[in-house]
């Protein structure tokens, strides 16, 4: 009885909540993250190609409301979300679609994340879209790769331009 105990007490959490925002961040962060999806629709419509992917909406969120987070790093927005496509076009294209097959694209997108240290939470989600979809390996090429940089590249310019911001933190 007293490892279900203790196993109990790891789940009633240890800390208090973080602190509040600024108002400040948090309109940065909201005007970043509108600026990266806005761009992305524009691209959409002159280009009359897909860049945007829901997932990118939570990769927005990590960009540019924790830019010092390592999940937030362009190298890992960009690297994750391809990295975890690819896993999710090979189990489709080899295994084809079914409930165990969209569990193993996820466990592999994680796992090859973990690997490549490209770990990006809202990469883990493309997967999902990827099995829901069905595209052929174009995919990568659009919306992926191009929905990737343009929030890689809208955060570099609009984090650095915060005094208090460097930002990557690394390559």
């Amino acid at each position: 009885m007293r490892p279900l105990r203790i196993y109990l007490q790891k789940m009633s959490g240890g800390t208090s909540l973080p602190a509040h925002a600024s108002i400040f961040h948090i309109l940065l962060a909201g005007v970043g993250a509108g600026l990266a999806i806005a761009i992305g629709v524009y691209l959409e419509e002159a280009l009359h190609f897909n860049i945007l992917m829901a997932p990118l909406g939570a990769s927005c969120f990590l960009a540019f409301a924790i830019p010092d987070s390592p999940l937030a790093q362009p190298r890992n927005i960009v690297l994750g979300h391809m990295i975890s496509s690819c896993a999710a076009l090979f189990v489709l294209q080899f295994l084809g679609y079914g409930a165990l097959q969209i569990a193993l694209a996820v466990a592999l997108a994680v796992m090859a994340m973990l690997a490549t240290r490209t770990s990006h939470a809202p990469a883990a989600a493309t997967p999902l879209v990827i099995f829901a979809l069905q595209p052929t390996w174009d995919y990568l090429v659009a919306p992926v790769l191009p929905g990737a940089l343009v929030v890689a590249l809208t955060a570099l310019i609009f984090n650095n331009l915060r005094p208090s911001v460097r930002y990557p933190q690394y390559w």
